[in-house]
């Protein structure tokens, strides 16, 4: 009864988000004349092994969900354009994608940030029998920690800590792969995905505490100030009427929090 109640609600919200957008706002006016959002994502997706269908996992599924909660807003279909890294994504952002989820870092340059839609706590996944109690425990230059290159979890860690070893890897499961064979002594990435990992190595455990966390939200090229301001709307209206909240309880993932309202 519950889950019937919630697709319910979500329905019904969605019919009044549509009914607002009755007058085509002319900030997004370019992309309903296209019939296509193209979105941009990265890392959180897998390759069917049977079909070569690429698909959203872990957080991937609630970025998804919102997205495609923003076109039935607009009216208009959602692409999601899947890349494995930041820096492929960043060039996808002023080459091919309209917009896409990322958290805000003033390295990442040629594009503009929305006010951020999830919260997630960066920590670690230590193995079994770990003397790793905390993160401080960790800042020992005889302790390696693996990484995924330019995620916002590493360029906030690699600011934090002065002496242990960052290992670096392309994705999540590469890097997840340097803990599990014994190259590293610790991952280091949003809770969420830790928890996803650890059941894969038996005895692990994921951090209560944490270094920092990842506000992401959402990004458009650079200059796109009309549909950044209508982005920025939607993700307000949507922290604000419970749809985000929603997204995160359907994917069933632990370890995601909604984002604070924006202040002003």
């Amino acid at each position: 009864m519950k889950k019937l109640l919630l697709i319910i609600t979500f329905t019904a919200i969605l019919a009044s988000l549509a009914e607002a957008q009755q007058i085509s706002d002319p900030r997004v006016a370019d992309l309903v004349q296209a019939g296509k959002i193209r979105v941009g994502m990265h890392s959180f997706y897998t390759k069917d092994s049977r079909t070569g269908e690429l698909r959203a996992v872990s957080t991937g599924i609630i970025f998804l969900d919102i997205a495609r909660i923003l076109g039935a807003r607009i009216g208009v279909e959602v692409l999601p354009v899947w890349h494995p890294t930041i820096p492929e994504m960043l060039t996808c952002l002023t080459a091919e994608c309209d917009m896409g989820f990322m958290g805000p870092d003033p390295s990442r340059a040629g594009v503009d940030f929305s006010p951020p839609i999830l919260q997630l706590e960066y920590t670690f996944l230590v193995p079994a029998g770990s003397s790793i109690q905390r993160i401080a425990d960790a800042d020992r230059p005889n302790l390696r920690i693996a990484v995924v290159r330019d995620h916002a979890s590493t360029l906030t860690l690699s600011r934090i800590f002065k002496h242990a070893q960052l290992i670096y890897a392309a994705t999540p499961d590469p890097t997840f792969e340097l803990l599990r064979n014994g190259q590293a002594d610790a991952f280091a990435s949003v809770r969420g995905v830790l928890l996803g990992y650890a059941p894969k190595l038996p005895g692990s455990r994921v951090l209560e505490d944490h270094y920092g966390a990842n506000l992401v939200g959402m990004v458009v090229p650079k200059g796109q100030t009309a549909r950044l301001a209508y982005i920025t709307e939607f993700i307000e209206q949507a922290k604000a009427s419970g749809l985000v909240q929603q997204a995160i309880e359907r994917s069933r993932l632990p370890g995601h929090q909604v984002a604070p309202a924006k202040t002003n």
